[in-house]
């Protein structure tokens, strides 16, 4: 899969969040890059900030937009076919947007987005 289809299914998965829980995302930007960070080269998304839960009255003054980077190589090297990459970004995408809401990974696990 090229970088662009990789992105292109990154911004379909982008496009199925709900419109009311978009519309709640506040200073979040999202990448794609090709590689995961060498301390962790299977990772597959990241997300980089403050959680909307941990904001407080003076939080935005000066504040860089959170990051949310989903990874491509480790990505198609995970799955089989197109179908299994456009299925995992999304669950991907999912994943890191919950931790911007303040949803850790046990209870992603919990929830069965894992």
């Amino acid at each position: 899969m090229t970088r662009e289809e990789f992105e292109d299914a990154v911004r379909d998965a982008l496009d199925e969040i709900p419109a009311e829980l978009a519309a709640m995302m506040d200073n979040v930007v999202v990448l794609v890059e090709d590689h995961a960070p060498a301390d962790d080269p299977e990772l597959l998304g990241l997300y980089e900030g403050t959680p909307l839960t941990e904001r407080g009255e003076f939080w935005a003054a000066g504040s860089l937009p959170d990051r949310i980077t989903i990874y491509r190589h480790p990505t198609l090297a995970l799955c089989a076919d197109r179908d299994e990459v456009v299925e995992e970004v999304a669950v991907t995408v999912v994943h890191e947007i919950a931790h911007h809401f303040g949803i850790d990974d046990d209870r992603l696990h919990a929830l069965g987005w894992g």
